[in-house]
């Protein structure tokens, strides 16, 4: 039985942009601030490295209890027992991820049309990675999702969906109305200079609530 998981602040990783020294203080400094769920991604580093930084990172987030998904990487995901895995378009299918992960994980997929929404329910996704809903810096192959689309894509999916791409202080409180679960948010927490207040606010926002 796969475990229950709150989406509400997805922090994803990026080494480029960290203001901290390690991927492990800036994934800290977010969970401190409210972060709910925490994705290691690391396109630009050895098999090795990634591992390496996985196995510490997954140290941080067990003494949280937070859940550590790992991008793309479902032998990563495997050999340090993350809680999950998140698979873009060109990944294995979830289907294949589960087989090899086991019923008590969770598995995400990124999607920006109605029918890769309905393909990876099939697939047997747990959550959906939609977007990119505005311009970001951090990833230069995404895809364009509308507030149209969105809402045809919450229509057709009963599982939770995290909107990505661009998400900020700026526009966070766009989406809970929409019946959105969580967003997922890179620069705009661990390039913050205090990444624990700028997931706090972050989160406040989303969640329409004044910052304390």
């Amino acid at each position: 039985m796969r475990p229950e998981f709150d989406c509400t602040l997805y922090v994803c990783t990026d080494r480029k942009l960290m203001s901290s020294a390690s991927v492990e203080e800036s994934v800290e400094a977010a969970i401190r601030g409210g972060a709910t769920m925490i994705q290691l991604r690391d396109k630009d580093v050895t098999g090795r490295e990634f591992y390496e930084t996985a196995v510490r990172l997954k140290q941080v987030t067990a003494r949280y209890h937070i859940p550590l998904i790992i991008n793309d990487r479902v032998d990563i995901a495997m050999a340090v027992d993350a809680e999950g895995v998140h698979l873009g378009q060109k990944d294995m299918p979830a289907s294949a991820a589960r087989k090899l992960l086991g019923e008590d994980k969770i598995i995400g997929v990124s999607a920006a049309k109605v029918e890769e929404v309905k393909l990876a329910l099939e697939e047997g996704a747990d959550y959906l990675g939609v977007g990119a809903m505005y311009g970001t810096s951090t990833k230069t192959d995404t895809r364009s999702v509308s507030i149209e689309t969105l809402a045809q894509i919450r229509q057709e999916a009963e599982i939770p969906i995290v909107v990505i791409g661009g998400i900020g202080k700026d526009n966070a409180m766009n989406f809970r109305k929409l019946g959105i679960n969580g967003i997922a948010v890179v620069s705009s927490v661990i390039a913050q200079p205090d990444i624990e207040a700028a997931a706090a606010e972050l989160k406040q926002i989303f969640l329409g609530r004044e910052a304390v």
